[in-house]
């Protein structure tokens, strides 16, 4: 287990968002969570990231505990955050952001990440510059150079081409095979349960261990609740 963020609370005013939340990042799995809007999944994700607090729980990393996980902190011990919105910076090309990530923390090359993730026509280019699908293979190939023990990615498939989700999907395959822990939300079931490994189900701030993505499709609750009878959520 690399990182996990157990037994969490979290309200936000009068509304509790989280009641009994856990997430667990395993070395070489892709694990996605899945639920309705509002159902806690992002704030999860953000408490494990370290970009906000939680009411109680508990984020240990490499099976230590973090007393007082921070974003940066997070960042520099290998815990790699993509947000649901954009990462990149429109005010320089993909290569140089590329390459501040390479002059950072010295993994990958840019030209390698560039290539695994299919961008290397676009290093030239900025970001305004690029389509849907290419910004979302821009933003993995900033992972890539990182190479982090831990990558959470929320919504990584939000606004592109059904077409792209292939690409998404091998990319964060290729990090897995590469010993990385991967989480990712989204909605788009389909992409994410022939991504997955192992899903998790967010739902009024609990979540449940369901398994392999088969597993999953056979659970009757999970499938009464959210996938519905067409399993599409």
């Amino acid at each position: 287990m690399i990182l996990t963020a157990d037994c969490v609370t979290k309200s936000f005013g009068e509304r509790r968002v989280l009641s009994a939340g856990t997430l667990r990042a395993v070395r070489g799995q892709v694990r996605a969570m899945l639920g309705r809007n509002g159902a806690g999944k992002s704030t999860l994700m953000k408490i494990a990231a370290g970009w906000i607090r939680a009411d109680a729980g508990m984020v240990h990393l490499l099976g230590q505990p973090v007393l007082r996980p921070s974003l940066s902190g997070m960042a520099r011990a290998g815990v790699f955050y993509l947000p649901d919105h954009d990462l990149l910076s429109p005010s320089y090309t993909l290569e140089r952001q590329l390459r501040f990530f390479h002059d950072a923390f010295r993994q990958r090359s840019v030209e390698e990440a560039a290539r695994l993730a299919n961008v290397t026509e676009c290093l030239d280019r900025r970001v305004h510059q690029l389509s849907g699908g290419e910004g979302r293979r821009a933003e993995l190939a900033a992972v890539l150079v990182r190479q982090p023990l831990c990558l959470l990615a929320d919504e990584p498939y939000r606004g592109i081409a059904p077409i792209d989700h292939e690409e998404v999907t091998r990319i964060l395959r290729h990090l897995a095979a590469d010993g990385c822990a991967v989480v990712v939300t989204g909605h788009e079931v389909p992409s994410l349960l022939d991504a997955a490994d192992h899903v998790t189900w967010c739902t009024n701030g609990t979540t449940y261990e369901l398994g392999p993505p088969a597993a999953a499709r056979s659970h009757e609750r999970f499938v009464r609740e959210y996938l519905g009878p067409q399993g599409h959520g």
